[in-house]
């Protein structure tokens, strides 16, 4: 007799995942709403997300049945997927953009009452964060449906419901390919660049600071999540134990990120990378005075590349201190990173993204520099190649390491060079984490050397917190520079000739009388 098959669903391959994506987006390129992947990207995530939801509804459901538990559902029908968007000759046409975008609309189920995503906004938890239909709320009060054709909108919700989120191999051929959009959205558009670091960079800064499991890794200014889903990567393959699993999910990963466009893209991400409940936060993580931040505040591991060059309001400006008050935004989050690092016995450490001009800053960028040196083990400097963040960015930019093990005593220096034959790096052409190799074997058993030179913390102090120490046993490349710092330090070496000419005329000037 035979034996009795256990119905599945069939698995899509990794070719199929991406002719449903490509489909999907194809479509959306006949949608007059929409314009480039910037536009296109959003829409895809929000529609995805939904799906995964739902799928991930059903298995929690599934599970507290047959544990006899009681389950209330994050979203309610009609709204759930399956209730609207499951079958694929369901609602469309301008019932569909109506019941997606109105705040109130006829319901898949014939009934008049609240649209889709004016449901989905008064989602409100029952307990305080954390809790699935609070993030739901914020992700959707921050985006809209920009698609304006209902039977396009269909035909995309038709090639999504081909994806099994069920799947865990499905799952992780999708977080790849999801990753791949994230950079092509950078590419799309400049401002979009912010969003997301270079992946070699991130994995690069994960490898050295190393988190631990039972560790809390934060990114206050997360992004797409480049630096938490790295974070989670590393810490995945510690995990030994339910008990591991339990700390992994729930007390390793935080962030936050205010703008709502990439909060959404975060949840995404790490959902789609194995973290159930991301915790990111949608405010401002400078909106919190540092006086107030306590020992539980505080975090072992922070990651991040802030935003530089922006300039926050004066309410945020008033969480600092007077004599640290700037309007560059980089500053402000070095000192909020700063204060959220534990306190020994068990000091936090961090990895953070600076531009160059935090290196040489004087006045308020010299006072935070004297804290950072006097109160933290500034140990290292990673000064990367010109046009690591090309062409969002053409600002030179370093990576500090330091922690909270007491004042620092000599700061390392470690120059990655570019690759032998490359003149500059590319969106098409970027850093790879191969070229970290080199660095990453310093890094265990330092040595001066001609990309690496070490200087004791007394220079620094001397010279006024002037962090931008050029490498002594190098000649300066120009022919790799951009034209814009060429320019820049032609300026500097005037102006300073021209100071040199007015002290030298004021000494002559002295001796006549």
């Amino acid at each position: 007799m035979a034996k009795r098959q256990k119905a599945q669903t069939p698995l899509t391959t990794a070719q199929q995942l991406g002719s449903i994506i490509k489909s999907a987006r194809d479509i959306m390129r006949k949608d007059k709403g929409l314009n480039g992947d910037l536009d296109r990207l959003p829409m895809l995530t929000w529609i995805m997300f939904l799906k995964f939801l739902d799928d991930m509804e059903q298995i929690r459901e599934q599970k507290a049945l047959l544990a006899g538990k009681d389950f209330r559902r994050a979203i309610e029908s009609p709204y759930r997927w399956r209730d609207w968007a499951a079958k694929p000759d369901g609602i469309t046409g301008d019932e569909l953009i109506a019941f997606v975008n109105n705040d109130e609309a006829v319901r898949p189920d014939g009934v008049r009452g609240a649209g889709l995503f004016a449901y989905l906004r008064g989602l409100q938890g029952a307990d305080e964060g954390g809790d699935r239909r609070d993030v739901i709320a914020t992700v959707f009060r921050g985006i809209a449906n920009r698609m304006i054709n209902g039977y396009l909108l269909r035909d995309v919700v038709n090639k999504i419901e081909g994806i099994h989120f069920t799947s865990s191999e499905e799952i992780h051929t999708l977080s790849h390919l999801y990753e791949s959009m994230l950079k092509e959205m950078r590419d799309a558009a400049g401002d979009s660049g912010e969003f997301y670091t270079t992946r070699a960079v991130v994995r690069f800064m994960v490898e050295v600071l190393d988190p631990r499991l039972g560790e809390t890794a934060l990114d206050p200014a997360c992004g797409t999540g480049g630096f938490l889903v790295e974070a989670f990567r590393h810490l995945e393959p510690q995990c030994r134990t339910v008990e591991d699993r339990r700390i992994l999910q729930g007390q390793s990963i935080v962030g936050g990120e205010a703008k709502s466009l990439p909060f959404m893209l975060a949840q995404m991400n790490l959902l789609l990378h194995g973290l159930e409940s991301p915790q990111i936060s949608p405010g401002n993580s400078l909106s919190l005075p540092l006086r107030e931040i306590g020992d539980r505040e505080r975090v072992d591991v922070i990651l991040t590349n802030p935003p530089f060059g922006g300039e926050e309001e004066r309410g945020i400006l008033s969480n600092f201190p007077e004599d640290k008050q700037t309007a560059e935004t980089a500053l402000l989050f070095l000192q909020l990173i700063m204060r959220k690092l534990r306190r020994p016995p068990n000091p936090g450490r961090a990895g953070v993204v600076v531009p160059n001009g935090t290196l040489f800053g004087d006045g308020v960028c010299a006072r935070i520099k004297e804290e950072l040196v006097r109160e933290f083990n500034l140990h290292t400097i990673v000064r990367l190649p010109n046009g690591v963040f090309a062409p969002y960015t053409s600002i030179p930019t370093n990576l500090l390491f330091f922690d909270r093990s007491g004042p620092t005593r000599e700061i390392w220096y470690y120059e990655l060079p570019l690759p032998e034959g490359r003149k500059q790096y590319s969106k098409t052409a970027p850093i790879q984490f191969e070229e970290f190799a080199d660095c990453l074997t310093w890094w265990k058993n330092r040595e001066e050397n001609t990309q690496a030179w070490r200087v004791p913390v007394e220079y620094v102090i001397g010279d006024g917190y002037n962090l931008d120490i050029k490498n002594p046993n190098a000649k300066q490349d120009f022919e790799h520079l951009p034209p814009e710092q060429i320019v820049e330090d032609i300026l500097n070496k005037e102006h300073r000739i021209i100071e040199l000419m007015n002290e030298i005329k004021q000494v002559f000037a002295g001796s006549i009388k």
